[in-house]
């Protein structure tokens, strides 16, 4: 008996596991770049987008190779969490401890030149007793010109006692008024077990010149070796992709198109067959019985080409905002001077970054009706990682391999019936019945003689 149950429990066991290929349409095999990494970061193409169903792209999920859903979080393709940021080194002056009363007047400390750059803090101790009876640091931003500051990153020497000590951050355009950014930031260097907790950055998010690190009432400050400005990452680099639309249904002026995917389209355009200058406006909508929403307020757009000359046109259109939209319509004005349009539909692919997490192989599904994948805080393990290896860290590639592999199909994007709303109004028509077959058979019985 026992032999048996054993036996239940290892066959019903990869079934738990498996669960997951019940609920998605398809998935697809990961190549990993590298086997070593905390994160992956996955571009998604287009067999994804077109598998999806979920307008908000919620039925797209890495699993691991015993089924188990991996962290995950969808990132735009231009989200600086999907790249790694820029890192400069800047100036900085080891300032004399100065009273409460003067802290706020270092013009009458410091030498500029004419951009502003500081070029020497005066200092009132000894150069042998500044680096260990500093009065905080004058940090010099200037050097990035209009650039904003993300983060700035205090390196200092190692040290041998453990560090736990608050600092008053200040900004300033003029070196003579100051604005608070932290009025008690920590610097934590802590090891117990071999194993170390660092606190040393410094969040900005604004565009300054000077910033001073000021050590409040009885602090310590380290011995600082440099001073690194993190830099929001350049705009990404990620090439358009366009689809190709034709009409599905026309009238005057009017033309109907369908999409076969949740592609986030961002930009959009119009061509034609022959030359032609046409007044057009755009809608959308994720239902044919639901309202034409309009997208993009009536352009002009323009198509030229002589015998002699290359193909000119107006450019693409920006929409305001990504749309997943199933259903695109164009109106020309005037109508009756337009022949048949194609209409070019751009987006550039997202990112799905995930957290190994068990054993490889890695895939990914997509397209279901039920599953809905909840967005991990990546951010989080992102910055975490990058404080332990470097700056320029960031989630291994891994890439689509192969062609996809058939799980429940077209059987996972039916919606569940809801059988509790079926139970409910049958037992109200049963009750409703009952209540019928009582009321005939009260009206049935023959009045008594009173």
């Amino acid at each position: 008996m026992k032999k048996w149950m054993v036996l239940l429990v290892l066959l019903a066991a990869p079934a738990v596991a498996q669960d997951y290929r019940q609920q998605y349409a398809e998935q697809w095999p990961l190549s990993l770049s590298s086997v070593q990494s905390g994160a992956y970061r996955v571009v998604l193409e287009p067999q994804v987008y077109r598998r999806a169903q979920s307008p908000a792209l919620a039925d797209v999920q890495a699993y691991n190779a015993a089924g188990q859903a991996l962290p995950s979080a969808l990132l735009a393709p231009d989200q600086p969490l999907a790249q790694p940021p820029v890192q400069r080194e800047l100036p900085w002056f080891v300032l004399p401890p100065l009273d409460a009363r003067r802290r706020d007047d270092l013009q009458l400390l410091t030498e500029r030149d004419s951009d502003g750059r500081v070029r020497r803090v005066e200092a009132r101790l000894g150069a042998s007793d500044a680096g260990q009876q500093a009065g905080g640091w004058l940090v010099d931003a200037s050097v990035l010109g209009q650039q904003p500051l993300a983060t700035v990153v205090l390196d200092w020497a190692d040290r041998q006692q453990p560090l736990q000590a608050t600092v008053q951050v200040d900004a300033s355009d003029d070196l003579r008024n100051w604005q608070r950014i932290d009025a008690a930031l920590p610097l934590v260097d802590l090891q117990r077990a071999g194993k170390r907790l660092l606190q040393r950055r410094i969040g900005i998010d604004r565009t300054v010149r000077y910033l001073r690190v000021l050590p409040n009432a009885g602090q310590q400050l380290p011995v600082l070796r440099r001073v690194l400005a993190e830099l929001p990452p350049a705009p990404a680099t990620i090439p358009w992709e366009w689809l190709s639309l034709q009409p599905t249904a026309q009238g005057q002026g009017s033309f109907e198109f369908e999409l076969d995917g949740r592609f986030p389209v961002k930009r959009l355009d119009v061509s034609t067959t022959d030359n032609s200058l046409v007044q057009w406006t755009a809608y959308s909508r994720d239902d044919r019985s639901a309202d034409w929403q309009r997208r993009i307020a009536p352009w002009v757009a323009y198509q030229v080409e002589g015998a002699q000359s290359a193909r000119q046109q107006s450019p693409p259109r920006e929409l305001a905002t990504i749309h997943r939209d199933r259903y695109w319509k164009l109106v020309a004005e005037p109508a009756s001077t337009v022949g048949t349009p194609t209409l070019l539909l751009g987006y550039q692919p997202e990112v799905l970054v995930f957290l190994s997490q068990g054993a490889a192989p890695y895939a990914l599904a997509a397209g279901s009706a039920t599953a809905v994948r909840h967005d991990a805080p990546v951010g989080v393990l992102i910055d975490d990682l990058r404080q332990r290896n470097g700056p320029a860290w960031q989630p291994t590639l891994a890439r689509l391999e192969g062609p996809s592999e058939r799980l429940a199909g077209d059987a996972a994007l039916q919606p569940p019936r809801d059988w509790k709303r079926w139970l409910l109004w049958s037992l109200l028509v049963l009750g409703v019945l009952v209540v019928g077959i009582l009321a005939l058979g009260v009206l049935r019985q023959k009045p008594t003689d009173a």
